[in-house]
């Protein structure tokens, strides 16, 4: 006699299945490493790492995506379909520089914080979420942006929101690797 599935949402148990894995790799990171600001640098080392290839995906699940040419349409692909592709959400994008170059990605839900309670000793400096800040670099990369991305507060930090701060750098050159025409 087998049991049924019954109303289990399979996108949801999947959710909260990448939710605990995500929980239990921080941990080990925080075992693994000495101080909350190295599992800071090691989350966004990862994130980087997934943003380079996930770029990919998300260009071809997306063909009408056109090529941004201001921070304004990048911040709205970012908010629109991005994270509402890989983490089902979709923040919003505020409190923009005057120079336009500066903008707060604003999530009312993390996902990636759900069943999260910080361990005593991290709550002033882990930023449990990082990997999202390496996501973002990496995949902006890739289509030759340079940003940089840092947590300003968090719901985990006893914060009403989740804000992640998003700085255009600069535009990078296509070049070739060295000895290629």
């Amino acid at each position: 006699m087998s049991r049924g599935r019954g109303n289990l949402d399979p996108k949801r148990v999947s959710s909260e299945l990448f939710t605990l894995t995500y929980g239990c790799m921080v941990a080990q990171l925080l075992k693994d490493f000495d101080s909350p600001d190295e599992v800071n640098k090691q989350l966004d080392k990862m994130g980087y790492n997934i943003g380079v290839r996930m770029i990919e995906d998300f260009l071809a699940h997306t063909p009408n995506t056109k090529r941004c040419t201001q921070l304004e349409e990048v911040a709205d692909v970012i908010c629109k379909q991005g994270f509402r592709m890989f983490l089902g959400i979709t923040p919003e994008a505020r409190n923009w520089s005057p120079a336009k170059d500066e903008f707060s990605l604003i999530l009312t839900d993390n996902p990636l914080a759900e069943f999260v309670e910080l361990p005593p000793g991290c709550t002033d400096s882990l930023w449990y979420s990082n990997i999202i800040c390496g996501v973002l670099r990496g995949a902006l990369e890739m289509v030759q942006m340079e940003v940089k991305c840092w947590f300003v507060q968090d719901s985990l930090r006893g914060a009403d929101t989740t804000e992640i701060r998003v700085k255009f750098i600069r535009i990078l050159e296509d070049s070739l690797p060295a000895g290629e025409d």
